[in-house]
């Protein structure tokens, strides 16, 4: 989570969704009562301030709706107030009267936003759904207030200029170049017209990224399938089929059958339906999100999102707006990143023509009698990995419980490899039932964190899983971590047990990799704190903590049978190994497609946004090589939230960073694999550092070399020379 001017910040650079700034007047002074009348005390908004739980953990059982507006409002006029002070100071510029004294100011603001950006994507309602369209532009405003204040800008630069007669320590001397950095980013060069034009520019762009973030939620909802009988959904489990008839009830559809959908273009049920029909309409249901007309429609949305942020990179001097973003990332250009996709694009889609050849021998043995399509995909990978590794998904789900692979899988991997321990904190509120707190602590005993574990779906939700931190450890602020991992793992119906997919399993995992980096967090400054990396660096720690989640020792540790104890036979243990690169093809495939259209996207002049996104789509796919039906992307464009959020142009980081996961993994086997050494030397040469340095010479710290993409090549499975 980004803190004090970087929230800001943030938005006129266009990396926080649905968020946007202005200044705003103060919220209204407490008037005391008159003497005669019975006194009642007024009660104080929460979040004006510090919460006096430990670590200034958010105190969600005195949080209301109606706090949010007005502290989000007196937290940015605090904070203009605070800048405004700083850029007018009568004394020079020092350090700490101009850089530290920005990375103090926010604080409401900060607590407020941190909090309230969660919930809406948490546990989201149509009160704060409201909220978030009214501030979006008043947010971007204040963002814009701050950068493109020209007495601050001229504060930074004067420091800038003679940045190496400070003496400044090196943490510092980055804080100062990241700041100017910045602010130039931000707009601070501009003229005045053009400063006006891009403070338009990004009030647009909040409110249009709001609107295009809830069609999608609203629409995940609203496109659920419900299916009349219970043999429409042969092939799923009792408890599935019971978890869908108590969906459809609850959804006012009593005795049908609701098939809620999830935010990616692919569906789990589609693994095991075997009736193809209701695999059809599923799949169907998912991609027509966004473009079919009605309340929900993304398509005109995307285009005026594509387009504003094609005249704001060309306004700021940059060619697209994926120029723009890409200069700021370890990838550096959309060269770069193009060269890369083009490189693994026609491997990927040949593994996946491989795997559809034979799946359609499976589907002529068994005198199906028609041609493989989109929507048979899942159901036929699994049924030739059960024939090929003698197991299918069916066979895993038992060993893997929530509570059992989160306790003695995910918490055990991390106290074998760093030395932590959790206790539950039962204590401590939390915003949800489904949600649950954890205290954290070091090797040493003492208190590291707090931790939030929020996995299963619900319609108040969004889609996908991620990481995000209430607090953000900073020396400087004396503030330790709070973090948050979410998933949306179905919930089963009261009394029976939650059984993962491996998907679902190795997702908890790369979670909470994040989560480690939030926690492990060791730097001075708020604005280099934790994940606050490279978009295309960020998902590198996460990945390698992935490994350890087919990891012998870990493995064997978790993965027991729910109802017996025991554990997974070894048998199928080395068999789920062993078809690590099963389906490679579609994976690899499903990602780069998404990948490809997120850049082909962003890297439009204005004049080029079309106005039918959809079929700028399959032109873009077509020319990229991945226009395989058989397959299509992760997300179409309509429904792809990534790109409206901080992965605009960014999309790519998984892959990118993937190369740094599957080389770190290398070392750490050829070293010994899961040992405290080793979790010792990641986390002090890379996790602790946050955005403190150059995030490739992080990697050069725990490698002690550059990057290799060799091991990522083996891993896919990729023929690629």
């Amino acid at each position: 989570m980004k803190k004090p001017l970087a929230v800001a910040l943030a938005v006129a650079l266009g990396t926080l969704a649905g968020c946007g700034e202005q200044a705003a007047p103060p919220a209204p002074e407490v008037t005391e009562t008159k003497v005669a009348e019975p006194v009642k005390a007024e009660r104080v908004n929460p979040f004006f301030a510090v919460s006096s739980l430990q670590y200034a953990y958010p105190a969600f059982d005195q949080i209301r709706d109606e706090d949010f507006a007005p502290a989000l409002e007196r937290g940015m006029a605090e904070q203009l107030t605070e800048v405004t002070t700083i850029a007018d100071n009568a004394e020079p510029a020092t350090f700490e009267n101009t850089v530290v004294a920005i990375e103090r100011s926010g604080r409401v603001l900060d607590r407020t936003s941190s909090v309230f950006f969660n919930l809406v994507g948490a546990d989201t309602n149509d009160t704060r759904q409201a909220i978030q369209a009214d501030m979006a532009p008043k947010l971007s405003a204040h963002g814009d207030a701050i950068a493109l204040n020209d007495k601050l800008f001229a504060r930074i630069t004067s420091l800038y200029d003679k940045r190496a007669e400070l003496g400044l320590d090196p943490e510092s001397l980055r804080l100062l170049e990241r700041y100017h950095t910045d602010f130039v980013r931000a707009g601070a060069k501009l003229d005045a017209t053009q400063k006006e034009q891009l403070k338009a520019m990004n009030s647009e762009l909040a409110t249009l990224q709001t609107t295009f973030s809830q069609n999608v939620l609203r629409e995940v909802n609203a496109s659920a399938v419900v299916f009349d009988t219970a043999e429409e959904l042969a092939g799923m489990s009792e408890a599935e089929i019971a978890a869908a008839g108590t969906a459809a009830k609850a959804a006012g559809k009593e005795g049908k059958f609701l098939i809620a959908l999830q935010n990616t273009s692919g569906q789990p049920p589609l693994t095991n339906l075997s009736n193809r029909a209701s695999r059809q309409r599923i799949l169907e249901a998912s991609l027509k999100r966004g473009s079919q007309g009605g309340e929900f429609d993304n398509r005109e949305v995307l285009a005026k999102v594509i387009k504003i942020r094609a005249e704001r990179a060309q306004l700021l001097g940059y060619p697209s707006h994926a120029a723009y973003t890409l200069e700021d990332a370890t990838a550096a250009t959309p060269e770069a990143v193009n060269a890369m996709l083009g490189r693994l694009a026609p491997a990927a889609v040949a593994n996946a023509r491989r795997e559809a050849a034979d799946m359609q021998k499976m589907v002529d043995n068994e005198k199906g009698g028609f041609k493989l399509a989109a929507w048979d995909w899942d159901f036929y990978a699994n049924k030739v990995r059960q024939e090929r590794y003698s197991f299918d998904e069916g066979q895993l789900r038992p060993y893997f419980e929530l509570n059992n692979v989160l306790e003695n899988g995910v918490f055990f991997a991390a106290k074998e490899v760093y030395g932590l321990t959790f206790k539950p904190r039962p204590d401590l509120p939390v915003y949800h039932p489904d949600a649950r707190a954890w205290e954290v602590f070091d090797a040493d005993g003492t208190s590291l964190a707090l931790f939030v574990g929020d996995f299963y779906a619900r319609p108040s939700k969004r889609g996908g899983a991620w990481m995000n931190a209430y607090v953000s450890q900073s020396d400087l602020l004396n503030e330790k971590p709070v973090v948050a991992n979410h998933q949306n793992i179905p919930k089963p119906p009261d009394g029976q047990p939650t059984l993962m997919t491996f998907d679902e399993v190795t997702t908890m995992f790369h979670e909470f990799g994040h989560a480690l980096h939030g926690m492990f967090s060791d730097v001075n400054y708020p604005r280099f704190s934790g994940t606050s990396v490279p978009r295309d660096f960020v998902e590198y720690p996460s990945q390698v903590n992935e490994m350890w989640a087919t990891w012998p020792t870990v493995l064997a540790n978790y993965a027991k049978h729910h109802e017996t104890g025991e554990p997974i036979p070894q048998a199928l243990l080395d068999k789920v190994i062993a078809a690590e690169q099963f389906n490679q093809g579609f994976a690899s495939t499903e990602y780069l497609a998404s990948s490809m259209l997120d850049q082909s996207l962003h890297q439009l002049t204005p004049e080029q946004v079309p106005t039918d996104v959809i079929a700028f789509e399959a032109e873009a796919l077509k020319k990229a090589g991945l226009d395989y039906d058989l397959v299509p992307p992760r997300y179409r464009s309509t429904y792809f939230s990534h790109i409206i959020g901080g992965y605009s142009a960014g999309y790519y980081s998984y892959i990118w960073s993937e190369v740094l996961d599957a080389d770190s993994v290398k070392w750490m086997q050829e070293n010994g694999g899961l040992t405290r050494a080793n979790g010792d030397h990641f986390r002090k040469t890379l996790l602790s550092r946050g955005g403190s340095a150059d995030a490739m010479q992080l990697f050069r710290d725990f490698a002690g070399r550059d990057p290799d993409i060799k091991p990522l090549l083996e891993r896919r499975g990729f023929d690629v020379k």
